[in-house]
């Protein structure tokens, strides 16, 4: 029998945050639609796919602040990521 993968529940949010790339340097906007203890699910002003592997999430500008996190998929200009 196989094992189910139950996901973290996921809680509707739609808060303003910022990614950080570049160890701090490039602070972009983006809109945090929906997020879980595991993850989040953003919005971007731009293509997704210009994201990098890894971003740091926060909901301040402070680049000393937030969360690292793992890009698992983009579309358009939303990405799904992994708390890591």
């Amino acid at each position: 029998m196989a094992a189910t993968k139950k996901r973290a529940a996921r809680k509707l949010l739609s808060q303003h945050a910022w990614v950080t790339l570049d160890g701090g340097f490039a602070a972009r906007h983006c809109l945090v639609a929906d997020i879980s203890s595991s993850g989040a699910r953003i919005t971007l002003d731009e293509d997704a796919a210009q994201l990098p592997g890894v971003i740091r999430l926060a909901f301040a500008r402070d680049a000393r602040t937030g969360q690292s996190c793992q890009v698992v998929w983009r579309r358009g200009k939303s990405a799904g990521i992994k708390f890591i």
